[in-house]
């Protein structure tokens, strides 16, 4: 998982440093790790797929895509601690403007998409 999740930092930064966004190259980057995280962890997809594009002006959208089709769900806290699975779309959650999952056919999509400040 670890070097999948390097490259795939290396992706993003690379894709926000040629839009002139490196002010988003942090966020983006723990975005991606934890989409890696959960697709290498909670997925029997060997392979996956990182996907970075600008859907408008405004938005840049991080995703990964996998070969399975189960939903990931965000696991609430019942007050007393942090659950140990779930952290990480906790943690998307707070960073991205919005996220989701694309169903396709054969497995999803899982994105999150950060949003770009009007200059």
């Amino acid at each position: 998982m670890e070097e999948s999740a390097e490259v795939a930092r290396s992706l993003v930064r690379t894709a926000l440093a040629t839009w002139h966004l490196g002010h988003l190259a942090d966020d983006g980057a723990l975005i991606v790790t934890e989409l890696v995280a959960n697709a290498t962890k909670h997925t029997g997809s060997r392979v996956i797929r990182v996907v970075v594009a600008r859907p408008s002006a405004t938005l840049v959208r991080i995703g990964v895509v996998d070969k399975s089709r189960t939903i990931p769900e965000i696991h609430k806290s019942n007050g007393d601690s942090l659950p140990i699975d779930g952290r990480g779309l906790l943690l998307i959650d707070e960073l991205t403007d919005r996220w989701g999952t694309d169903l396709y056919r054969w497995g999803k999509q899982v994105w999150g998409e950060l949003k770009v400040e009007a200059s």
